[in-house]
């Protein structure tokens, strides 16, 4: 749309004006949609109104519209190029459509803003998305993330004070885990596996919880003798007061930049040993978190200079998983029915980047059979599978050969799989939790060897699961088998036999070992906490 404002009536000015004030109650109480209508209206009279295009695209946020919210922020900014809330905004639309490179762009121009709330929050964006860039290599995650923590406030307040004690004269260590997921079933499946299994004769194990409650649903047997701590609403300089007053010695990150706000608390060192596991797939630049655990498969030791922390490793996977809770059986392959390959992916959207893209479609154009599933939250907006299409288009797969799907409630999100031969892995951000369910539902997962941790998390979980094969060396070797498993006959009585024994032989390899994984762990307590 032309910037030049169109006048409709003689009124047009006054009635925009209007429009922008019922827009602005409706947003206030909650009326997304009907708010959203009002600033159309508003725009339709003059439309080089950039208070409303940005109100507008926050709308469109907020209602899960994001190409929609991203195009009206780039009309905001057009208008008024030092709105420095609106390149925020935009970076954080961006990034949603997996345009990560393009949502640090605008991040960094949001961190000049004079205003220091703001830059804050655009350096801990830049830190919180910084691994799934393309372009970022190590030096520049490590920087980007020591930047956000310079910037922190919490640094200005002092260390809070804790018992000095030997961390073994008191028999039990004691180890609080930290997390804003307890209640997370599908995600937490390693936590509550390494959890369940822990030592209480040699541990005492605390809960620091910021999720709402949980209990056996969520996956964690509980134990008389651990102790829960509701710590929702705690300002980090309270929590860290009662860490140290409780003797906490080893104090576990779970969250990493998922939940940013926390990172504060072990800046203030509430605890002699911080630790980062389960959710840190890159340094987190803080110097206070004295280790992270990885594995052999997503750390090499010449990368270790990129790390603030000294990365500890465990054997197998650091990501061993089991699965407590009802799940869909394994189907058969659709292959064996629809003839043709069908490939999925089931990871979130900020994951698709244009790489991604390329890659996919690599394989689709060199086997013509193959169809292309996808399904996250995002696409159950018409604007976002709109804006993932056109960038299909642009490598010429045809529109009846990529199914987009929405939402749905987990168990209907696993049977999903049901539908789809084999699972392609995003890059450089790899799947997680999206690998140990897809594999659990009986689907390979073709991935490769990335340069990161985050690109390297399947291939963590495929060798712990015996099946290298299925991680390929580098991304055009990955293209390739993604088209000779399409193009192959033989490809549907391989993935059919695959599948019959796949949870079977997950059970009895390192995938799923979450003791082994435990015992691993309380091995690394023992020795940090006398280090």
């Amino acid at each position: 749309m032309e910037s030049k404002p169109i006048q409709q009536h003689p009124n047009g000015a006054r009635e925009a004006a209007l429009a922008v004030q019922h827009a602005v109650a409706l947003q206030r109480e909650g009326s997304l949609i009907e708010a959203a209508s009002e600033y159309r209206r508003a725009l339709s009279f003059d439309d080089a109104l950039d208070d409303a295009w940005h109100e507008l695209g926050r709308v469109s946020l907020d209602l899960g519209a994001t190409a929609e919210a991203a195009r009206c922020f780039k009309q905001a900014i057009a208008l008024g190029p030092d709105r420095w809330l609106a390149h925020f905004n935009l970076g954080k639309a961006l990034f949603e459509l997996g345009e990560i490179d393009a949502a640090l762009d605008s991040f960094r121009t949001a961190a000049n803003a004079p205003e220091p709330g703001l830059r804050h929050r655009a350096l801990g964006a830049l830190a919180c998305i910084i691994p799934g860039s393309p372009r970022a290599d190590h030096a520049t995650v490590l920087q980007t993330r020591r930047a956000w923590a310079r910037s922190e406030p919490v640094l200005e307040t002092p260390a809070v004070e804790r018992p000095t004690r030997p961390a073994t004269a008191y028999g039990k260590l004691r180890v609080g885990y930290c997390s804003k997921f307890f209640h997370a079933r599908n995600w937490m499946k390693p936590v509550w596996g390494v959890i369940n299994h822990h030592d209480r004769s040699a541990f005492e194990i605390h809960l620091f919880s910021d999720s709402k409650p949980f209990g056996s649903e969520s996956g964690y047997i509980a134990n008389p003798l651990d102790q829960l701590h509701d710590i929702r609403g705690k300002s980090n300089q309270n929590l860290a007061r009662l860490i140290a007053r409780l003797g906490i010695d080893i104090l576990v990150d779970l969250n990493g930049y998922s939940y940013q706000c926390r990172l504060g608390l072990f800046m203030l060192r509430p605890a002699p040993v911080i630790l980062g596991w389960f959710n840190l797939y890159a340094t987190s630049g803080i110097d206070a978190i004295d280790y992270i655990v990885g594995d052999a498969a997503v750390v090499a030791p010449s990368e270790e200079q990129f790390y603030s922390e000294r990365v500890l490793r465990v054997p197998g996977s650091y990501l061993a998983f089991s699965v407590p809770y009802p799940v869909p059986d394994v189907a058969p392959p659709p292959c064996l029915i629809a003839g043709g390959i069908t490939f999925g992916c089931i990871c979130s959207q900020y994951k698709i980047t244009d790489d991604v893209i390329a890659a996919w479609a690599a394989i689709l154009d060199r086997a013509p059979g193959a169809r292309l599933l996808l399904k996250n939250g995002d696409l159950d907006d018409a604007s976002n599978r709109a804006a993932l299409m056109e960038r299909f288009a642009c490598w010429n797969i045809a529109p009846e050969r990529i199914l987009l799907e929405g939402p749905a409630s987990h168990q209907r999100f696993l049977e999903t799989y049901s539908r789809i031969d084999i699972a392609l892995d995003s890059f450089p951000y790899n799947g997680g939790t999206t690998t140990m369910e897809a594999l659990w539902q009986g689907v390979p997962v073709l991935t490769f060897n990335g340069d990161r941790w985050a690109s390297r998390q399947s291939r963590s979980l495929l060798f712990a699961a015996g099946l290298n094969n299925w991680c390929m060396p580098d991304r055009d070797a990955y293209i390739e088998r993604g088209v000779s498993l399409a193009r192959s006959p033989a490809t549907a009585v391989e993935l059919a036999e695959l599948r019959a024994t796949m949870r079977e032989r997950l059970t009895g390899m390192p995938i799923c070992d979450t003791s082994g994984l435990c015992r691993a762990l309380e091995q690394i307590y023992r020795e940090v906490a006398t280090h």
